[in-house]
């Protein structure tokens, strides 16, 4: 039972460092894929709206050729991207919607692309197009792809020239499944090329050698304030370099300035991973010194019969580093187990790195240690020990021996008690956001991303079809999904404005039956009533916060001039989370679109089968566009995604908490056992004396639930300090409250006192002549 409590214990605690190690390794490794990972940046800008700074990776065109031209000498190369998203590939009547960007020609050299064939120079050719080994296999099969036509968004007709390979998922570009020449996109090219107000493309550079990237950024901050006029002036732009090594860990901004982003979750479950393996290293060194004490009758016997002290602790450090090692290859076949659920939980593909030598070295070099710093107690201490003392019986432990083993009781709960409370914070702070209103209705609502206009020009006759199949009760166009947020401006004016202020409103175009569609909800006015250019063509609707913004007390019926038209206001919604739900909502103006939009809303008849309506709009879909794809997201689902970080998080937080809390049960119930054992004689007597079972039961668990109490009172202020400081991250968050330290303390206590009973009602209920003869 010792040794299995022992190895038990700690292979749990070394799959968990395993598990989290492999991990940080990966995220770590990210975008390292890159030959050039640590020459290549991102150009990205801030910006000051409404008296906020606000960080995007979307720059004017014209930025481009001013970075080659005056600024060439820090550079190696320039190169602009645009158009992240899906697009329609074919071939042969097969259609795919595939994700890839329009990049100008020198994109494979800077993202150092792995060519399987053809050349990455055939972007120079604007009839050409680059696909990865993936899709290319998906649309030619076995044949090869190179020089084969695929047909682009039913427009123009490419020439593959050139074929990669798959750009790994631990990569930021790991969706780029095509690249088409920057050329392509024609007159969004020709009518932006000097146009330094529209922010909506990006640019990637490689440094020069020996350039410095923070110097750099220096030198072109003011890059695209010069050449700005003065209405752009307003929004002080400051130009920036992001480093490729920052692109992932490094992510988030706030006012401005990087604040961090993913770094906080390695070191977050790097400090959890040590302190499970210290809770691990705490038992193995606990258990191995109680049960130590036990041997000392054995370790008189040997030195009696000759054996030599450095005989001893060989023997001792022998039996501990056998069983560390024992551990280690136990831990392994948890791991193997465990990485399927962690890969899913974590949203990665890892797998042991097998074939990496410092991974096996780190791994075996720690198993060492860990043997050896368990077994030097026994080895050094009761290997000193006098023959004829221990012999005769007059050897004792002495009342401070227990005391390292009660530390580190108190260590062990106080980490364990720590974890959970953390845990519920952020499960907590999860339900919270959900719960937020968040001002239309997702149930039975899909989106659908069209590339083609076919749909577009018939949307009349489209939707009376898709009404009449019984499954769909309206459908409606916008420019951007539900849950997210494309455009932005601040060109809007309005009586009373501020014209020294900077504000910035999120613009959607709509048709007139988005509302009935999503189900917004109306404080004010009405909605739209009359089609595309009708009465209300020239109308907004505004969000509260919008209309905040703009300071309406009365907003119905007010105007607002926008590129030189005038627009009345003729109703006010409530505010519709759209971006983050831990984020203010942006003010929105909602205006009706006469060009083509390109998101589909579908709102499904409740009570019908989603199977079912789902095969019926797909046959009216494919009606009207049958060489466009039928690809939908659920409006629900794709809500539910803005949590995902935060929910992994909390479920590894809940999955390491739950084995910390087994790992210290395991100690508990070892350390349980050894002082039953140790005070079998005076059990035996209190038993003869008339002692109860309770009353023998609250003398064996009193003990423990004083560690674990002095184990909340340190645990508590800890994990108060540390999730305060993390939900200070969110702008919508919820509080701490006191609850979730009793919960917290009272779990850890009731687990304590069923882990201790069993020990302690085995002890209180055996037979006192036997526990007095073998005392």
């Amino acid at each position: 039972m010792h040794s299995l409590l022992n190895i038990t214990g700690l292979s749990a605690g070394m799959a968990v460092t395993l598990l989290i190690g492999i991990w940080i390794n990966d995220e770590l490794s990210f975008d390292k894929y890159h030959q050039n990972y640590n020459s290549v940046a991102q150009v990205m800008q801030n910006q000051t709206f409404s008296g906020e700074v606000g960080t995007q990776p979307t720059i004017p065109m014209p930025l481009g050729e001013e970075l080659r031209t005056t600024y060439g000498r820090e550079f190696k190369k320039v190169v602009m991207s645009s158009g992240t998203g899906k697009h329609l590939l074919a071939s042969d009547n097969n259609h795919f919607a595939k994700s890839g960007n329009y990049m100008q020609a020198e994109a494979p050299s800077l993202f150092s692309l792995k060519m399987l064939g053809g050349s990455s120079d055939g972007l120079k050719d604007l009839h050409s197009i680059l696909l990865s080994h993936s899709v290319a296999t998906a649309i030619f099969g076995d044949k090869d792809p190179i020089n084969r036509i695929v047909k682009f968004d039913d427009t123009a007709s490419l020439k593959v020239t050139g074929v990669y390979e798959d750009i790994p998922v631990n990569a930021t570009l790991h969706d780029l499944e095509f690249i088409v020449p920057w050329e392509l996109q024609g007159n969004a090219v020709k009518n932006n090329i000097q146009n330094w107000n529209n922010n909506g493309w990006k640019i990637y550079v490689q440094m020069a050698d020996g350039v410095d990237v923070n110097k750099v950024s220096a030198e072109i901050k003011n890059s695209k304030y010069d050449k700005s006029d003065n209405a752009e002036k307003k929004f002080n732009p400051v130009i920036f370099l992001h480093p490729m090594s920052k692109w992932h860990l490094y992510a988030e901004f706030k006012g401005g300035v990087n604040v961090g982003g993913r770094i906080q979750y390695i070191w977050l479950f790097g400090i959890i991973g040590l302190f499970v393996l210290l809770l691990a290293c705490i038992n193995f060194m606990n258990l191995a010194t109680a049960k130590s004490e036990k041997r000392a009758k054995e370790v008189g016997i040997r030195k009696a019969i000759g054996s030599m002290r450095n005989q001893l602790i060989f023997q001792f450090f022998s039996e501990s580093v056998l069983m560390a090692f024992m551990a280690y290859v136990l831990s392994f076949l948890l791991v193997i187990l465990a990485l399927p659920f962690f890969n899913n939980v974590a949203g990665t593909n890892m797998g042991l790195p097998l074939g990496n030598p410092l991974f096996w070295i780190a791994g075996l070099s720690f198993t060492l240690v860990a043997g050896l710093i368990a077994g030097s107690y026994p080895a050094f201490y009761l290997s000193s020990f006098e023959p004829v003392k221990v012999l005769k019986g007059t050897y004792k432990a002495g009342k401070l021996a227990a005391i390292p083993r009660k530390v580190l009781v108190v260590l062990q709960f106080t980490v364990s008690i720590a974890i959970i409370i953390s845990t519920i914070v952020v499960f907590r702070q999860i339900q919270y956001a959900k719960n937020r209103p968040v001002g239309y209705n997702r149930e039975g609502l899909i989106t659908v991303e069209t590339r083609t206009p076919t749909i577009y020009g018939q949307f009349d006759a489209f939707q009376h079809d898709l009404i009449q199949t019984g499954a769909v009760s309206s459908a409606a166009w916008s420019t951007t999904p539900l849950t997210e947020s494309w455009n932005s401006v601040s060109n809007f004016d309005w009586e009373g404005r501020d014209k020294t202020g900077t504000q910035n409103f999120a613009t959607v175009g709509i048709s007139k039956e988005y509302g009935k569609t999503i189900g917004w909800q109306f404080v004010d006015g009405r909605d739209y009533r009359s089609g595309t250019g009708g009465i209300d063509g020239f109308c907004f609707v505004l969000n509260e916060s919008a209309a905040k913004m703009m300071g309406f007390k009365n907003p119905v019926g007010q105007i607002v001039h926008w590129y030189g038209y005038t627009f009345h206001v003729i109703g006010v919604v409530k505010d519709m989370v759209m971006n983050s739900p831990f984020t203010p909502v942006q003010p929105t103006v909602f205006f009706m679109n006469p060009g083509r939009l390109s998101i589909l809303d579908i709102k499904m008849v409740p009570g019908v089968s989603v199977n079912a309506a789902l095969k019926k709009i797909k046959q009216v879909y494919k009606q009207y566009s049958p060489g466009e794809p039928f690809e939908y997201k659920f409006v629900d689902e794709e809500y539910a995604r803005k949590f995902d970080v935060e929910e992994r998080v909390g479920k590894l937080a809940g999955f390491f908490a739950a084995l910390a809390v087994f790992i210290s049960c395991l100690g508990i119930f070892g350390m349980a056992s050894f002082i039953a054992e140790q005070r079998i004689k005076e059990i035996g007597v209190r038993k003869v004396l008339g002692a109860s079972v309770f009353n023998l039961w609250k003398l064996l668990s009193t003990d423990f639930v004083v560690l674990v109490l002095i184990s909340l009172l340190v645990a508590s202020p800890l994990a108060f300090y540390l999730m305060h400081k993390w939900l200070q991250n969110y702008d919508y968050r919820s509080n701490i409250s006191w609850w979730i330290f009793v919960v917290a303390g009272a779990g850890a206590l009731l687990v304590t006192i069923l882990t201790v009973s069993f020990q302690a009602l085995k002890a209180a209920t055996a037979n006192p002549v036997k526990s007095l003869r073998e005392g």
